[in-house]
């Protein structure tokens, strides 16, 4: 793990989207602490000192994710995003007051979760934005882009992160399981979802160019350098 990467710590209290949130930060790069409740919340920040904090509102044990988020606002200005099941304007409007800088309400797509994360470790500075290439196929995170050639290609959000799961694993094949945890978060979405995403991803980019997106048997979906 890079020393330098930017720290984010989470508190989670549902194990799967705490896995799911822990396994795909870690993909991208980010040193991760996990917690389960606030009970070792002034530990954790210790321990890690987070760049960005996942705090989820609803916690059965312990302190409640707006009282964590008022204990980190009292020690440092860390850019902090709450998770909610609830769609209620008044908890967004506490949460913004108390100095959250987004707010996520749950079921969410991991993706755009993580695209908010990124964007938030921008604008503090702690996130450096990189472009892929794979071939005639440039991906460029800060302006959200795809590019073949000279032509940008129109991807939907879901198109976008898929292509930038493979792009980032190029040469290695990734399976339907693990794209959709990567992408949407959750292993229980039907893995037909996959291919009709990846059918739309290939259909668009060969629209430019040579097959760039490939299938393997048994393995799953793999771009080839």
């Amino acid at each position: 793990m890079d020393d330098g990467a930017p720290r984010v710590l989470v508190v989670e209290d549902d194990d799967a989207v705490r896995h799911s949130l822990v396994v795909a930060l870690e993909y991208e790069g980010y040193v991760v602490r996990a917690e389960p409740n606030g009970l070792r919340f002034d530990a954790a920040i210790e321990q890690i000192r987070p760049d960005l904090a996942v705090l989820d509102v609803y916690l059965p044990e312990g302190p409640d994710g707006f009282a964590l988020g008022r204990r980190l606002r009292s020690l440092s200005s860390t850019p902090l995003l709450f998770l909610t099941a609830a769609d209620e304007v008044e908890k967004r409007v506490e949460g913004f007051e108390l100095g959250a800088d987004d707010y996520v309400v749950k079921p969410f797509a991991l993706g755009e979760l993580l695209l908010r994360i990124r964007a938030l470790l921008r604008r503090s500075g702690r996130q450096v934005s990189r472009s892929i290439r794979v071939r005639d196929v440039l991906l460029d995170d800060d302006q959200r882009v795809v590019l073949r050639g000279d032509v940008e290609v129109a991807l939907t959000d879901h198109e976008y992160e898929v292509l930038r799961a493979l792009m980032r694993s190029a040469g290695t094949a990734l399976s339907k399981q693990q794209l959709l945890a990567q992408v949407w978060g959750f292993g229980g979405y039907n893995p037909n979802l996959v291919e009709v995403y990846v059918s739309s991803l290939r259909r668009k980019l060969e629209e430019l160019g040579p097959r760039i997106v490939f299938t393997e048997r048994g393995r799953g979906y793999i771009v080839r350098p």
